[in-house]
């Protein structure tokens, strides 16, 4: 599993979320409740990526234990 392009995708995905949250909240014509309710799912959708992305990390960390594991017997 290639967990560097992972990554490098996740961030871009990060960084296009970034933006569109400081659109929203640099948007004067909403007011704190407009603007809280659109960042509710840019801030959601940033913690699962960050959470899998850990997830992945962590999977590919034990299977390459496995692996040196089962080279070792």
């Amino acid at each position: 599993m290639n967990i560097t392009y992972i990554e490098t995708k996740i961030n871009e995905i990060l960084a296009e979320l970034e933006k569109e949250a400081m659109d929203c909240i640099l948007n004067d014509s909403l007011d704190k409740k407009a603007t809280n309710l659109r960042m509710k799912p840019i801030v959601s959708t940033k913690q699962i990526l960050l959470n899998a992305l850990e997830s992945i990390k962590m999977a590919d960390k034990l299977a390459q234990e496995e692996i040196s594991k089962m080279a070792t017997k």
